[in-house]
């Protein structure tokens, strides 16, 4: 199988080429290296063994030479992060929404075979109480919600005109090794882990019982190429998690006897676009696509702290999340 990862050098992109070169797959990487890192590529042991191109989805021309030849789009570009979508609407917009259409139009050109899209959780909003299902209304709290639903639309909409497979995922709460914790926009997982290995407190933001179906990647890789392969009805959406859920001072908690932490927690004030509760219904994808999530979060944290525990100390003064 030729595949073509768009932001493939960054989190879990970089994760998903590893597991691709891994299997014997041909991969071409494209990635703005905005969000992405080229050593990414390097510690996954892709580095050499795929053909990178440095382009951004906002690119039209250079997208149209990425598709070439390839079979199956992996679309895992996009900025991420709530609070800077607030902070900067347009930019988000540009590359999550218009950028997705960029990508869908040149394999569309190219006759790919199948394109499977990174959607996010967000798109629910505060929808439902307790497990989310795909047919929950959407309720977009933030603009970057509001992309990615743009993109799980204009997704949509090209398997209903054009009969393109396309498959959306909407990605909760993902985490696990080579997740960046020294941006700005850093999630809370690395945050919290790194702030609390280096004997920092870390930060809430709200009183902590505000809940998440935390993912680790190798789960989400693996419902990546069940939808790449799956004989599923084009334009389907499908939830991308593990199907539990753990509020983030329970999450402290479990973190505790792993980093050695034993000092306070600081709480701050609740931060604008935030979903209060989020919890997937994974069972679409268990019967359409045969997903078996198969690392828990326990399992998930373990892996993760080895890993950011082998990493420099960040710069930063505090940890702060960004769920």
């Amino acid at each position: 199988m030729k595949c073509l990862v768009t932001g493939g050098a960054g989190f879990i992109g970089s994760h998903l080429v590893e597991r691709l070169v891994r299997e014997g797959h041909e991969v071409r990487v494209f990635d703005n290296f905005l969000t992405g890192k080229r050593e990414n590529l390097a510690v996954c042991g892709a580095d050499g063994a795929v053909d990178v191109v440095e382009g951004d989805v906002r690119d039209r021309e250079a997208l149209e030479a990425a598709v070439q030849d390839v079979d199956v789009v992996f679309h895992q570009a996009a900025l991420p992060s709530v609070p800077r979508s607030i902070e900067d609407p347009r930019t988000s917009a540009e590359i999550n929404g218009t950028g997705t259409l960029n990508v869908l139009e040149a394999a569309r050109r190219a006759r790919v075979e199948r394109f499977v899209y990174a959607s996010s959780s967000s798109v629910y909003g505060d929808s439902a109480n307790g497990a989310k299902g795909e047919d929950i209304a959407p309720a977009p709290r933030s603009p970057y919600a509001a992309s990615k639903l743009a993109g799980e639309a204009y997704c949509r909409g090209y398997a209903a005109a054009f009969g393109m497979h396309t498959v959306s995922l909407r990605y909760f709460n993902v985490f696990g090794p080579r997740q960046d914790s020294k941006s700005t926009y850093a999630g809370v997982m690395p945050r919290f882990i790194t702030a609390m290995l280096a004997g920092r407190a870390p930060t809430i933001f709200g009183d902590g019982n505000q809940t998440r179906d935390f993912t680790f990647v190798d789960n989400v890789v693996s419902l990546n190429l069940l939808a790449a392969r799956a004989q599923c009805e084009p334009g389907r959406v499908f939830n991308a998690a593990f199907g539990e859920q753990f509020s983030l001072n329970q999450l402290i908690t479990l973190l505790r006897p792993l980093t050695d932490y034993d000092g306070p927690v600081v709480y701050a004030s609740a931060r604008p676009g935030e979903v209060r509760h989020s919890l997937a219904d994974v069972g679409r994808a268990e019967r359409e696509l045969g997903y078996r999530p198969l690392v828990d979060l326990p399992s998930g944290l373990a892996q993760t702290v080895e890993a950011l525990r082998d990493l420099p100390a960040p710069r930063a003064a505090a940890a702060r999340s960004a769920s």
